[in-house]
């Protein structure tokens, strides 16, 4: 075979002109370009950024996880009173369980319980994901304790959340636990003289007094200035309490029972509840004894041959009750501290 013959059958055979005829060819892998190398770094690259993005979000809270609402529990610093408003409560739970959690809570990791979480907003949403038996959608952030009260404020500020009391009691509570006026002001979104008068009326008005009225959504900071006003006085004080006990005071709305505990400490009492005994009962349904209210007298009446074990009891324990509620009023003139 001639040289010219023999290197035009190599340019089709892919064989060099020098290989030996018996010598197999092994077949050559494909080259990749520069630019395919390059794309494939570059969506490697663009993969790990979006997980970096990710992971600072999770880490900072931006991006709302699934927690077990067993495992949250509330602020230390409430600022709500208890749940009474049983319709506005169902009324949310069933909203969550119809059409899902559409704002996510904001809580932390506890200050010194492992794997468990504190609230600082949606403390409702909790306890509604709670009794429904779902997960609670929840941001997860590092948060202080000067940055868990100030989320609660001003997110519950924002919305216009909390009554008038709530935040009275809120402000004092702070202020109790160490924190200077100028977070709190932060945290309600108010000026100082506003968080003064606050605290004013939340050191004067008794602690029992406030529990039994409640939120008080419709009442301002006006007549709750008039009623803390009204209690500095000792009989006025000694009224309303004694409204307070009275059965039909606790089938009252919340701002209702307001206005029977003013009316109360102002001596505006029906004549019917200072003529006629109103029954006391224990929580099993039994009668305890009667109350009597006169405009000079508060009566408590028990039946010897029904309770005068107990009867016998409560007057040796009335000396020690005296005292013990001289102790804890003992500072009610104060005024608010500064």
């Amino acid at each position: 075979m001639s040289k010219r013959t023999q290197s035009i059958r190599s340019m089709f055979s892919g064989q060099a002109e020098h290989a030996e005829p018996n010598e197999i060819k092994r077949p050559s892998l494909p080259r990749v370009t520069s630019g395919a190398v390059r794309s494939l770094k570059d969506t490697f690259s663009d993969v790990e950024k979006e997980y970096e993005a990710l992971r600072v979000k999770l880490e900072t809270g931006q991006v709302a996880v699934e927690l077990d609402p067993s495992l949250i529990d509330p602020s230390p610093l409430a600022d709500r009173f208890v749940e009474q408003d049983v319709s506005s409560f169902e009324a949310l739970k069933d909203s969550i369980r119809d059409r899902g959690q559409e704002i996510p809570v904001l809580v932390r990791q506890h200050a010194t319980l492992e794997g468990r979480f504190q609230s600082a907003y949606g403390h409702r949403r909790v306890r509604a994901a709670r009794e429904l038996g779902i997960p609670v959608r929840a941001y997860v952030r590092a948060l202080t304790d000067e940055d868990l009260v100030v989320a609660q404020g001003l997110e519950n500020s924002a919305r216009e959340d909390l009554s008038f009391i709530e935040r009275s009691v809120f402000a004092a509570r702070l202020e109790d636990a160490g924190f200077q006026r100028t977070l709190i002001q932060t945290a309600l979104s108010v000026d100082r003289a506003e968080v003064s008068k606050l605290i004013a009326v939340a050191r004067t008005l008794p602690v029992e007094i406030v529990e039994a009225i409640g939120r008080a959504p419709k009442v301002g900071r006006g007549r709750w200035q008039l009623l803390a006003d009204t209690l500095k006085d000792a009989d006025a004080r000694l009224r309303a309490t004694a409204a307070t006990v009275l059965p039909a005071f606790k089938g009252k709305e919340t701002d209702e029972r307001f206005i029977a505990v003013l009316s109360a400490a102002n001596k505006t009492v029906p004549d019917a509840q200072k003529t006629s005994p109103t029954m006391i009962a224990a929580s099993s349904g039994g009668e305890i004894g009667k109350i009597s209210l006169t405009d000079t007298q508060w009566r408590l009446s028990i039946k010897r041959e029904d309770h005068e074990g107990f009867a016998e009891y409560l007057a040796r324990k009335l000396p020690e009750l005296f005292e013990e509620y001289g102790r804890e009023n003992s500072g009610d003139e104060g005024g608010a501290r500064e």
